[in-house]
């Protein structure tokens, strides 16, 4: 095992602090229970979703004066009409609402998700940005119908910089941050991000996620600080004061200061084997004691916004959970914001829809994040308040707290975005000051985890090769939510202000005399004196990222490869490994002789290049700072460092400097079997054959289907006929022939279902390869199956037949798509049915579910 170099213990010492914090507000109440009941405290906190909010701290809110606006605040509530407080609770996304809406409903916040934007592009210039920040804002101060003027609030995903701007700094996401260890560094990164927003003209930034994740398996373990909640509750405080500035002073949420959001309450880090939206199957202490530091320090620096989680807690889903979100947040650690919802979450809560969810609001939720569903939603709302079913006073309440943060911000005086300071000051998106701080985050970031023979530092003066697919790839270097939601879709070109790891390494080694050659196979004309090879995972965002093992590549690792290559041309090699979170990497680990975790580095890959080499005259440049936030696995099962069976290859905490000479031994490669009956959710045929727990089958007419060995053969009295056919590689696609003699399906199915309810929530789609050789002759449906006598079909006969014959295309339809035609999304047995009773040949490679909705078609 490699020693740590600190931190041991902290859970058990956070412990204590916190039971100290909860038992000096509240002793009489805990020893008026215990009198009552004779339970000790850990036997009440057992299985069952309910809270003991005597036992969470109280938390001393910052000295706020609001002695001008509460009477404000008092005239101005008892003054609304019931719409007008219904459209304050109501958010809807940019992409389905406009200004108009805005006037029309006073809808009380917009947002853009991750693949949203004004008018539809996200790659939108910042002028763009502000344009629409500004019409929103006209349309909600707009009075002409007598309705009162209450200013709109923007939210936006910050949660690297200002993420969604082309030219904007972009810092490393928060795995690297909390490498760091640098709470000062975090107060000026918020600072930066929060006046790029008003840039742009956006006043409110759903960050920071202060997730303590448990499980790096987890698909938003990347946008989590640490492990360890003390190094979170340290930077929740930090950063938070960086957004909004100090509470109690003038430009507290004003000037170039933003609305921060701290996020997701709670324990979206703690679910069960870090699903996302999942269920956190902790007890009431762990919930406390691990998830609750960063919601204590937010609150004390004074942090606006809480957004409630997706995920549950011992079954209950959080935006329904009254105990967390009104009794232990809002009353007794005595948050006086309001609570935001996430995307359509609400919808996922008993009883509820996306267009109805009073047990929401009732609960404690004070405005509704509806991006795509508001309208219903702002109609079923209404009804319910007038029913009685939503109560008056928790209506009042939810829009006093959502009128406060408005009048806290100065929006009321603020005018339009673009007449706010530093609004359409566009020179300082990416300005240098601004990048020399993403800069140095980067170099602070970096963990040293091997470095045999004290490889590194580089002299600049040597003759460098530079490969691996991360060496050039801004996106990669950027991961996910960086322009779009999943990172994806986007080019070096996208990144004006930025500089690739290759790019910084280029400048440093040009500066002392050296040479680099980009190859990114590893291929060279002229032997190096060394190779650095950068790779890595590629981006994604939320569930996307979900993976059962933190196995990073084996059995296919090309990666691995070209290490293996190069050291066997007896050049010695720098990895640079590029990723979201720690993975096991022992055969990458053995196969370099020097090995550095660089996360996901944002803009600035030229920080890599300043730890990685030494000044001219031979002198350390920048030494490594970084602390592994995470434990590194020993095996791909070893999920976390707490109550794990073994020890993992190096404890949270390390991290090698120059002046350490640690020999690390050679390391097991052994791949542990992966356990049977893990089906995939996320790919369904792949490489030639169904992925793990679905099969290939055919049937004919209303008969059952037949699964096909090898995925080839035919359906009875051959109306459907099966044969392998090369796409990529050799055999990995499969060629479908319908004789026309009937209707056949051609099906992957399986035995166990699947839940596909958050996957549609977050617009992914049907996505796979095809390629036509003979048009359709009738009508193609591509469904989804849902058990016996249910599914949703679409008709897909009319882009077949638009279709270039013999050219391979790719067709996507949107998952919510099949819900609307009848599927039940949350029972899954056959996620892929093409069924036609006409002549059709089409060949089928990689069918799995992705981002984007490109053949979207009317799903009314």
């Amino acid at each position: 095992m490699i020693e740590a170099r600190a931190h041991a213990g902290y859970r058990g010492t956070l412990a204590v602090t916190l039971m100290t914090m909860a038992l000096s507000g509240a002793l009489s109440g805990c020893s008026k229970r215990e009198e009552t009941t004779g339970e000790t405290q850990p036997s009440r906190i057992t299985t069952a979703s309910n809270v003991h909010p005597e036992i969470w701290p109280q938390v001393s809110l910052p000295a706020l004066d609001d002695t001008a606006i509460e009477p404000r605040l008092n005239a101005l509530l008892s003054s609304l009409s019931v719409e007008e407080k219904v459209g304050q609770i109501i958010q809807a996304d940019v992409g389905s609402v406009t200004a108009d809406d805005v006037r029309r409903y006073r809808l009380g916040s917009v947002l853009n998700g991750g693949n949203s934007a004004p008018g539809g592009d996200d790659l939108a210039p910042a002028k763009v940005w502000l344009a629409a920040a500004d019409a929103f804002y006209e349309a909600s101060m707009d009075t002409r119908d007598g309705k009162h003027a209450i200013p709109i609030m923007w939210g936006v995903d910050a949660v690297h910089g200002h993420n969604n701007i082309i030219g904007a700094t972009l810092f490393p996401h928060n795995v690297g941050l909390g490498a760091t260890r640098n709470a000062d560094l975090m107060r000026k990164i918020g600072a930066i991000t929060a006046t790029e927003l008003r840039v742009t003209g956006q006043e409110w930034t759903f960050a920071p996620t202060i997730a303590v994740a448990q499980d790096v398996r987890w698909g938003r373990a990347y946008e989590s600080y640490s492990e360890n909640p003390t190094l979170v509750r340290e930077y929740a405080h930090s950063i938070v004061l960086g957004l909004q500035g100090d509470p109690g002073k003038a430009d507290f949420l004003r000037g170039n200061h933003v609305i921060a959001t701290a996020k997701h309450f709670l324990a979206d880090g703690g679910t069960f084997e870090g699903r996302d939206q999942g269920d956190a199957r902790i007890t009431e202490e762990q919930l406390r004691d691990v998830h609750a530091p960063g919601y204590v320090a937010a609150i004390s620096a004074g942090v606006q916004v809480v957004m409630a989680s997706f995920s549950s807690w011992q079954g209950k889903k959080i935006h329904g959970h009254r105990g967390l979100l009104s009794d232990v947040l809002k009353d007794r650690m005595g948050f006086d914001g309001f609570i935001v919802g996430d995307w359509n979450a609400h919808g996922q809560v008993e009883g509820c829809s996306n267009v109805s969810c009073p047990a929401a609001i009732n609960a404690g939720l004070d405005m509704f994040m509806a991006p795509d569903s508001w309208k219903e939603l702002y109609e079923n709302t209404l009804a319910q308040v007038r029913s009685g079913e939503i109560p008056m006073a928790r209506l009042d309440d939810a829009v006093r707290r959502i009128l406060r943060v408005k009048l806290r911000a100065g929006l009321f005086e603020a005018g339009k975005p673009s007449s706010r300071p530093p609004g359409g000051k566009f020179e300082l998106l990416g300005s240098p000051e601004h990048r020399a701080v993403a800069r140095q985050a980067v170099r602070e970031s970096l963990v040293l985890l091997k470095n045999a023979n004290k490889l590194l530092p580089l002299k600049p003066d040597m003759k460098v090769l530079v490969a691996g697919d991360g060496a050039d790839n801004l996106p990669k270097q950027n991961g996910g939510w960086t322009l779009t939601w999943q990172g994806t879709g986007i080019a070096n070109k996208h990144f004006p202000k930025s500089e690739s790891i290759f790019a910084g390494i280029r400048a440093a080694v040009k500066a002392g005399g050296g040479s680099a050659q980009l190859s990114v196979d590893g291929k060279y004309t002229r032997k190096p004196d060394v190779a650095i090879v950068v790779f890595g995972e590629d981006p994604y965002a939320e569930f996307q990222g979900d993976i059962a093992t933190l196995d990073y590549k084996s059995g296919n690792d090309t990666d691995l490869e070209l290490l293996k290559k190069l050291r066997a041309e007896q050049i010695p090699v720098v990895a640079v490994f590029l990723s979201g979170r720690p993975l096991w990497v022992n055969p990458e680990l053995n196969a370099s002789d020097a090995f550095v975790a660089a996360w996901l580095p944002g803009s600035e890959g030229g920080g890599i290049a300043d730890v990685l080499f030494t000044k001219r005259d031979g002198s350390v440049n920048y030494d490594f700072k970084g602390k592994l936030p995470f434990a590194w696995p020993r095996t791909p099962q070893l999920f976390n460092s707490e109550g794990a069976p073994e020890a993992p290859l190096f404890e949270y905490g390390f991290g090698l400097t120059y002046q350490d000479t640690v020999d690390l031994p050679v390391l097991s490669e052994e791949v542990p079997a992966v356990p049977a009956g893990q089906t995939s959710t996320h790919s369904y045929f792949a490489a030639g054959r169904p992925t793990n727990g679905w099969q290939l089958a055919v049937g004919a007419g209303d008969g059952a289907r037949t699964a096909l060995t090898a995925s080839v053969g035919n359906a009875q009295g051959d109306a459907l006929r099966i044969s392998a056919i090369d796409h990529a590689a050799q055999e990995d696609a499969r060629l479908a022939q319908w004789s026309g003699r009937g209707p056949a399906t051609l099906a992957l199915q399986g035995d166990s279902p699947i839940d596909l309810q958050r996957e549609a929530n977050g617009q992914l789609s049907v996505t796979f390869d095809y390629r036509v050789d003979v048009a359709p002759s009738a009508a193609v449906t591509l469904g989804i199956e849902c058990g016996p006598g249910c599914r949703g079909d679409l008709p897909i006969d009319a882009q077949l037949r638009q279709a270039p014959t013999g050219e391979w295309r790719q067709l996507k339809m949107p998952l919510h798509c099949f819900q609307s035609r009848g599927a039940d999304l949350r029972n899954v047995t056959a996620p892929f049915l093409l069924t036609t009773a006409g002549k059709l040949e089409l060949g089928l490679a990689n069918v799995r579910l992705e981002s984007g909705l490109n053949d979207t078609p009317d799903c009314g």
